[in-house]
């Protein structure tokens, strides 16, 4: 039986990087795919544009992973997004770069890309065995062995885990590979949904889907913390909110959520003016604007759609002229204008979440090689790793740059 130097499993970015970066090294590879095909997930990233990485600074990069971002330092400087956006230029895909420092492929296409890993895989001779569906991994004497659920067994040195975490599992990912870690003797952190929507109580959000309430101020309250969170659009829908800002603290807010129970999202409609500015504003406002009905007031500082849920809110009939409005019906609209209260009381599933915030403990993995500390010679790469980044190429870079790491250390061991 062939004994290969490299296994890698699952095909997605940082699989195909991995097992690319092994072979340019002169090692015998191969790449294990549960689908038909590679990178099923990464096809639909970014609305299938696929958001590569973002032009960010090294310090940005681990700033966007958190409390233990630095982790990554190794990874992102052997191969950073420049290496990154270098590679797909050097095989003919060019790149731009769009708000708030994104990059995506020219063609709009995560194809594009694809077709890139693809044609690379090919040129250095991995061999790519589709339709493999990883059931058991273990060591004897130094050669690591893999069992199929049809019983195909790959012998290999050196083992690269790249199966992703446990989101979108109709592209494959299942968390085979956290299975497998697991056995192999490694801590699995808890796996929550990270980039997912949030569901709320107040039917009248729901009945505004569809509605972004542009460039508010956001904050969480729970067991009398607050934390605030960026400014930025706050999506309504069906269920609840979405919207860049609550996708990128998804995690945090679920982490609350399962240990405190329900918790308040507060919306500030005017966050470029303190509470004390706008309530000297809204008193001005009433006397020059005396004979003006409250609603249509309140278009000057809310959206045309969420007054009539507003003034259901503050009990305070539309028509009602400033001039008439009380003191303490004033101070009460200048708190929900400041503080308007959700009731946050869960997520949407694990399997509609764009990823997954948990895996393999990075205290087991050295960050230097992304070589497991507990089994020589076992690798990992990807969502696999605890830990998720915010959006805007983050994750992916994070996936291309372990990858390389762990494909070049295997590579050069």
């Amino acid at each position: 039986m062939n004994i290969y130097d490299i296994a890698v499993v699952g095909a997605g970015p940082a699989g195909c990087m991995a097992a690319i970066e092994g072979a340019r090294l002169g090692k015998k590879v191969i790449l294990l795919e549960k689908n038909d095909r590679i990178g099923r997930k990464l096809l639909l990233t970014g609305n299938g544009r696929c958001n590569l990485t973002n032009t960010s600074t090294l310090e940005i990069f681990m700033e966007a992973f958190g409390r233990r971002g630095s982790f990554y330092r190794d990874a992102f400087g052997k191969f950073s997004n420049h290496n990154l956006m270098d590679f797909f230029k050097e095989h003919n895909l060019e790149l731009k770069v769009e708000e708030n420092r994104r990059v995506f492929p020219i063609t709009d296409k995560a194809e594009s890309v694809m077709n890139v890993l693809r044609k690379v895989l090919e040129e250095c001779k991995v061999k790519v065995v589709y339709n493999y569906h990883l059931e058991h991994l273990n060591k004897v004497a130094n050669i690591f062995k893999l069992s199929s659920t049809d019983n195909e067994v790959i012998k290999s040195r050196s083992v690269v885990i790249a199966t992703g975490g446990v989101t979108y599992g109709f592209t494959g990912s299942t968390g085979d590979g956290l299975r497998v870690a697991e056995f192999m003797g490694h801590h699995i952190s808890e796996l929550l949904p990270g980039e997912v929507p949030l569901y709320v109580r107040e039917k009248w959000v729901h009945q505004l889907k569809g509605v972004t309430l542009e460039d508010v101020g956001l904050s969480i309250g729970y067991g009398g913390k607050m934390i605030s969170l960026p400014t930025g659009n706050l999506l309504l829908t069906h269920f609840g909110v979405s919207g860049p800002v609550i996708l990128d603290a998804s995690h945090e807010i679920v982490d609350i959520i399962n240990k405190q129970g329900d918790v308040k999202l507060y919306i500030d409609f005017k966050p470029g003016i303190n509470h004390e500015s706008l309530g000297a504003q809204l008193m001005e406002d009433f006397q020059n604007y005396s004979k003006k009905s409250l609603k249509n007031y309140l278009k000057i500082h809310l959206p045309n759609s969420t007054i009539p849920p507003l003034l259901m809110i503050l009990n305070i009939d539309p028509q009602k002229k400033l001039n008439q409005i009380s003191k303490k019906e004033r101070v009460k609209l200048l708190h929900i204008l400041k503080a308007l209260p959700l009731t946050i009381t869960g997520h949407l599933p694990m399997d509609k979440a764009m990823v997954t915030c948990g895996g393999v403990t990075k205290k087991e993995i050295n960050p230097q090689t992304m070589e497991s500390k507990l089994v020589d010679g076992l690798y990992f790469a990807g969502e696999i790793i605890a830990g998720c980044g915010l959006r805007g190429g983050y994750n992916l870079q994070q996936a291309f740059s372990t990858g390389y790491l762990a494909g070049n250390s295997a590579g050069t061991k």
